[in-house]
């Protein structure tokens, strides 16, 4: 018998043998052996493939190992860690097609009036007294120069305000007002004065004597301190940063 020979004769004993003893096992044994086989060869080289497929190099491992270490221990606060939980807060980082997104539509914003009538009128002047001054407060701490978004914001604010205003016949009348002197929001000055013409239309309609809108600021002072004090968001950022500065040197 030449080599070639005797090589195949070797492959072929273990086959050959086992053969018999497959004829000889119980039927439902010999399916689920054969079926194991199929399902699991391919799971087992699956899986095998998928842990070599993991490169220890990554972006994702690098920045595990930088902040945990392998004992579990709490990460270490760096200066890039805080920059990056920053940036997810900077409202300048949503782009303007993401406001539109998240901005009521005109249905919801312009819809009709919510709330039941109002029977008790102690209650409805007293609603009355304490809305105008809200309403005087927002429009005198707007800001000089609004960007599109705080426009849209304050605009969208006075007709949802007046679609939930809890006296019902009150909210009607306001919604009429709106409808034909729509909100100014072109600047502080503009949003102001709009809202005490609107203050003094309601007062006529009362019988109240007529407000005068140059003493809005004394009237309706806030206690806010000065206006160079008004917070930006570039403000409200720094800010952040320096409470996340003073956090201990480990995260808790």
């Amino acid at each position: 018998m030449n080599d070639e020979g005797s090589l195949s004769t070797l492959l072929t004993l273990p086959v050959a043998r086992a053969r018999p003893m497959m004829l000889h096992l119980p039927r439902f044994l010999r399916v689920f052996l054969i079926i194991s086989a199929i399902i699991g060869i391919p799971s087992i080289y699956f899986v095998y493939t998928s842990s070599d497929s993991i490169d220890p190099d990554s972006d994702l491992t690098a920045r595990t190992e930088v902040h945990w270490d392998a004992g579990g221990a709490a990460p270490a606060v760096s200066e890039q860690f805080m920059e990056e939980s920053l940036s997810a807060w900077n409202p300048e980082g949503v782009t303007t097609e993401l406001v539109g997104q998240m901005m009521p539509s005109d249905a919801v914003v312009k819809g009709s009036v919510i709330m039941q009538k109002l029977g008790n009128e102690t209650a409805k002047a007293e609603l009355g007294r304490a809305t105008w001054k809200l309403l005087h407060l927002i429009t005198l701490r707007f800001p000089d120069e609004p960007t599109k978004d705080e426009r849209d914001a304050l605009k969208a604010y006075f007709h949802l305000f007046s679609r939930l205003y809890p006296c019902g016949e009150c909210a009607a009348e306001f919604q009429e007002l709106l409808e034909e002197y729509p909100p100014q929001t072109s600047s502080r000055k503009s949003a102001s004065l709009w809202l005490c013409s609107v203050h003094n239309m309601v007062n006529a309609r009362l019988g109240k004597p007529e407000f005068d809108c140059l003493t809005l600021d004394s009237t309706y002072d806030c206690g806010c301190g000065d206006e160079s004090a008004t917070a930006t968001s570039a403000d409200v950022i720094a800010a952040r940063k320096d409470r996340l500065r003073s956090l201990p040197s480990r995260i808790s």
